[in-house]
């Protein structure tokens, strides 16, 4: 009989697994940046998907857009593999529902990556609105959004507490460092505020029976966008996401593994 646990050991000590698994976050930043300069474009007038499916695009329109997407499916994935072996070696149960859900997440994007490398991919924000109409039919499927809703505003809200409270530096092999800790303090605050506003935008989607504002970041960006001062605030969320990208980047090089 194989040994599971030994097995993960062996998975995680190998190099080129976990050159391919630092190259994931690096992907998952290039996409944040990608979506940053997206938002910005909506502050200055221009349109666009703020979301991962309009990184995506954005990525497939440039010349070797299909490589780099393959590229960023492979690495992606093997990320997201990554967290699932880490619910193996993980002896607290919390840790383990947590590799469990990053990987999950993070093969998520990769699957949205192949689909747009070989060309099916389609607006994450139209999806996520046809799939809440649906939803909104009945009375179990309202109850169920507001709790994904919840879920959702929970993730921004620890996404904001790990960059106020610097706790994003257990994830790296570094303790400090100027630029580190800014783009992590800007970066996770900015992007728990965008997945909080996405999770209150479900909600009041959900009791105001609009499937259009429950079609996630794109939605809450777009709603942020209509606020007054919106153009400011847009330039905000770009700096912000921007400086998540980053950190990316920080973690391609610095996660501790």
């Amino acid at each position: 009989m194989v040994d599971t646990r030994s097995a993960a050991h062996t998975a995680h000590d190998n190099v080129w697994f976990e050159r391919a698994a630092r190259a994931g976050f690096a992907a998952s930043g290039l996409l944040h940046i990608l979506i940053a300069f997206i938002v910005a474009q909506l502050a200055l007038g221009a349109g666009g998907n703020a979301d991962q499916s309009g990184a995506l695009a954005a990525l497939a329109a440039q010349p070797g857009g299909a490589v780099m997407l393959w590229v960023a499916t492979v690495v992606l994935a093997a990320l997201g593999v990554w967290y699932l072996v880490e619910t193996f070696l993980e002896d607290d149960a919390k840790h383990r529902v947590k590799s469990a859900a990053v990987g999950v997440v993070y093969l998520s994007l990769a699957f949205s990556a192949g689909r747009f490398a070989v060309g099916s991919g389609k607006s994450s924000g139209q999806q996520n609105a046809g799939l809440s109409a649906e939803m909104m039919k009945s009375g179990w499927g309202k109850a169920l959004l507001v709790v994904i809703a919840l879920g959702i505003i929970g993730v921004g809200g620890y996404h904001v507490y790990k960059g106020v409270t610097k706790k994003f530096f257990k994830d790296l092999d570094v303790s400090g460092g100027t630029a580190v800790t800014w783009v992590g303090i800007v970066g996770y605050v900015a992007k728990g505020l965008v997945l909080a506003g996405a999770g209150i935008l479900v909600i009041v989607a959900t009791f105001t029976a609009d499937p259009a504002k429950a079609s996630g970041i794109d939605s809450a960006v777009k709603t942020l966008g209509a606020a007054p001062f919106g153009k400011f605030l847009l330039l905000l969320a770009a700096v912000g996401l921007a400086a998540y990208g980053a950190y990316g980047f920080v973690r391609a090089r610095h996660a501790d593994m």
